[in-house]
This record gives C-alpha cells, sequence and structure tokens, in this order.
C-alpha cells in the first residue's frame, strides 16, 4: 500500500473513531433529555461511523480476527504492553508538561489496562469452562468489574452508580 493511502487510512479512522465516541456521548446525553428518536439517530449514525473505522483498520491490517483464544492471547499482550510500555512514557510526559489531568487519566488507563490483561488471562486460563459473568464498566475510567460492581471505583474512586452493565 502507498505511504499516503496508508497515512490516509489512519486519519480516516482516528476521524471516524472519534466521531462514533462523540456520537455515542451525543446520544446518552438526548436519552437523559428524554428525546428517544434523537438518541436512536445518534446511535444508528455512530454505528455507521463504527462500520467506517473499522474498515479502515482493516485495511490497515489492524483486524485481523482468529479463533477466540488468539483473540484472547493478541489482546492480552495488546493490554500489558500499553499498560507497561505506552503509558508509563504519556504519564512522564504528561508530568514533564505539568499537564497533571492528562497524567491522571493516563495513569487510569495504564492501571485498567492492568485490569483488563488479567480479565484477558483468567479468560485464557478458563477458555473451555461454561461460566457465565456480568461485567460492569465504570464510565469514569474504564475499569471493568466482574459481578456487581464496587460501592467504589478501585481505579479512579467514584461511586457504583458510575457502572454501566454490559451485555
Amino acid at each position: 500500500m502507498g505511504e499516503e493511502t496508508n497515512q490516509n487510512l489512519y486519519t480516516a479512522f482516528v476521524g471516524e473513531a472519534k466521531a462514533y465516541f462523540r456520537l455515542m456521548a451525543y446520544a446518552q446525553k438526548a436519552a437523559a433529555e428524554e428525546l428517544p428518536q434523537i438518541a436512536r439517530l445518534f446511535r444508528a449514525v455512530a454505528a455507521a461511523e463504527a462500520v467506517h473505522a473499522r474498515r479502515s483498520l482493516e485495511l490497515l491490517g489492524e483486524v485481523v480476527v482468529k479463533d477466540s483464544e488468539t483473540n484472547l492471547q493478541a489482546s492480552f499482550e495488546r493490554e500489558e504492553k500499553a499498560a507497561g510500555l505506552y503509558y508509563p512514557k504519556f504519564i512522564r510526559q504528561a508530568e514533564e508538561e505539568g499537564e497533571r489531568r492528562a497524567a491522571i487519566s493516563f495513569s487510569h488507563s495504564r492501571d485498567v489496562d492492568e485490569q483488563h490483561a488479567g480479565l484477558y488471562k483468567r479468560a485464557l486460563d478458563h477458555l473451555i469452562t461454561d461460566t457465565t459473568n456480568v461485567y460492569h464498566v465504570c464510565q469514569t475510567c474504564g475499569y471493568v468489574a466482574e459481578g456487581e460492581p464496587p460501592d467504589e471505583c478501585p481505579i479512579c474512586g467514584v461511586g457504583r452508580e458510575h457502572f454501566q452493565a454490559v451485555d
């Protein structure tokens, strides 16, 4: 693939991913304002943006779906790399620039990625076990609770009302 096309695909992915998350935030706000049709519209367009983002990633070779065990292993390795390599550097740079809020955000992401790696590792260890877990995600930092959400998030400290169940 040509260098410029490769860069354009990456730029397109970033833009589409941003659009997805922005639209999902708008949908959440519309739902809170009791505007269900507007919320549905935002969610529908967000789903379309997710298709665009996924297609860009596929063309970049970033999305290669294999069997679940391989996918779990790859996800485990990515989380460990992010927590152990990328986020410590991001934290250090933010602190050097006096960007406290960014450093805290990066710290939360690092800690949560370590926790995500643990979830993937447990899933790998018990791949053939027929268990059903309910997950709740902290909407502030991304911590994933198995079963009931904690009274307080162990990463960022918000209350259980900030957790959302995931099907």
